[in-house]
């Protein structure tokens, strides 16, 4: 029987497998094991940083040789003293056994340029690296890698001074410099970035095709603390997220609303001045669709009253924490983007408690929405749930996590109004008991997933779930 099916069949077959099997078929035979190996375009890999690390890495990728997409992660370990050069000598490892790589995620310490150096010469078609870097920041070797789309650096403190002077020499500028490149560049994040550090000026020059920006954790912008550089990469840049990058938002926030019209996405989590916020809001020319706003603690109705004048074409909207927001604001927005709206999350938001009818009136004004989510409300109850619900009609995707006042009465009417729901989570939903959940599973014909806890999953409800596709998800 196993020599029925040729090679490229068997392997095109374990590919299709899902991945909580997959790796039993190599236990059949060594045809199958070699033909499983072989079949592998993904590894991800937790490493530990000991010595017996390295020849295991390299024996068990010798065994990979058509992997396409590669996650290494090496945990910090304060026992232990790896340098950059434990990373170099993984990252060297990298090079020589997956020269098909167009997707590397290294997240095993610093690494130095030689080795850098080495990758860009082994593996020519990679459009995605993620990489720890130490201090000072020389960035140069970007561009040995000319198929690079997305690019994602961690700043980290370490070894690298002595490279300052062989950077330099090597490709003629400093980093100072006015001289740029023209690089391909479509996506970068940039993490843990200090208030003192510099060297990025020439990538914000050189990026001129980016689409995406992120700052996760961001002290400065790389640039000496000038935005000079960095306003000639924000033509065409479409999605921003600033990520706990409290010292930095107001800045960038002031240079996206003067130098980026085409700003389609933006997510601030937390930070952000209610003046900068204000500025940004009143005077962006952007046709913004999808805000995201987490712990914005000077986020009030006035913020809200300007998107509501200014993205009149938002089709997204999601508040976490929003604790000085009252009804008016919203109600004011839901009035003005109404047509629009798809997604709406009020995440931990105590106006939706301390304002009863709000729902009722949002969901009137969004009857458009194809996604809600109201988790964390710990205080919601059925009746404010259900008066929104009855206008939601077109809900593909709920999510009710942490609801504890809910009931079993809520699920019935999710029941009763969402007959398009694929997708929802009432996990955390203590009032929620196992029969409703039943209920639920076995008369929502469009349902695809479900996030509960098991231990509310009557068998009945798992047989049905499992005949009709339903992914249950603890």
């Amino acid at each position: 029987m196993d020599k029925l099916l040729c090679d490229e069949l068997v392997q095109e077959i374990f590919q299709r497998l899902p991945p909580s099997t997959s790796s039993s078929v190599s236990l059949v035979s060594k045809r199958w094991l070699y033909l499983y190996r072989t079949s592998k375009t993904s590894l991800s890999l937790r490493l530990t940083p000991h010595d017996y690390t390295i020849p295991s890495l390299s024996s068990l990728l010798s065994h990979y040789p058509f992997v396409s997409s590669l996650s290494l992660l090496l945990p910090p370990d304060p026992t232990t003293t790896k340098s950059t050069t434990f990373a170099d000598h993984l990252l060297l490892l990298v090079s020589s056994f997956c020269p098909q790589l167009h997707s590397l995620r290294f997240l095993a310490g610093p690494v130095s340029l030689s080795s850098l150096t080495s990758l860009s010469t082994a593996c020519t078609q990679l459009t995605y690296l993620c990489i720890n870097l130490s201090r000072p920041l020389f960035l140069m070797w970007i561009l040995n890698f000319p198929s690079l789309k997305e690019l994602s650096i961690l700043v980290c403190s370490g070894e690298g001074l002595e490279q300052a002077v062989d950077v330099n020499t090597e490709y003629g500028f400093c980093a100072d410099d006015d001289s740029d490149a023209e690089l391909g560049l479509e996506s970068l994040c940039l993490s843990g970035i200090g208030a003192d550090d510099w060297g990025l000026g020439w990538l914000w020059r050189s990026c001129r095709k980016l689409k995406k920006l992120q700052f996760r954790s961001c002290e400065g912008i790389g640039d000496g603390g000038s935005f000079s550089s960095f306003v000639r990469c924000l033509q065409g840049v479409q999605e921003v997220e600033l990520r706990t990058c409290r010292t930095i938002i107001d800045g960038v926030l002031v240079k996206l609303a003067e130098n980026c019209d085409s700003l389609t996405s933006l997510l601030v989590y937390d930070g952000g001045s209610r003046e900068g916020l204000l500025r940004f809001f009143s005077q962006s020319r952007c046709n913004l669709q999808k805000l995201d706003l987490r712990l914005p603690l000077d986020l009030k109705n006035d913020h809200l009253l300007a998107v509501a004048t200014n993205f009149r074409s938002l089709s997204s909207l999601k508040l976490q924490s929003c604790c000085l927001v009252s009804g008016e604001g919203l109600r004011a927005l839901g009035a003005a983007v109404s047509s629009g709206l798809e997604e709406l999350a009020l995440v931990n938001c105590d106006v939706v408690e301390r304002e009863p009818g709000l729902l009722s009136t949002l969901g009137q004004n969004f009857r458009q929405l194809r996604k809600l989510d109201l988790s964390y409300n710990e205080m919601l109850v059925d009746k404010e749930l259900a008066s929104m619900l009855v206008s939601c009609n077109y809900l593909v995707d709920l999510r009710l996590r942490g609801c504890k006042g809910l009931t079993n009465a809520a699920m019935v009417s999710v029941f009763k109004s969402c007959k398009y729901l694929e997708n929802v989570d009432i996990i955390r939903c203590c009032g929620i008991q196992d029969e409703a959940i039943e209920f639920f599973v076995m008369n929502s014909p469009q349902l695809r997933q479900v996030q509960v806890e098991q231990s509310k999953i009557s068998d009945a409800a798992k047989t049905w779930a499992s005949h009709k596709f339903i992914e249950a998800v603890a």
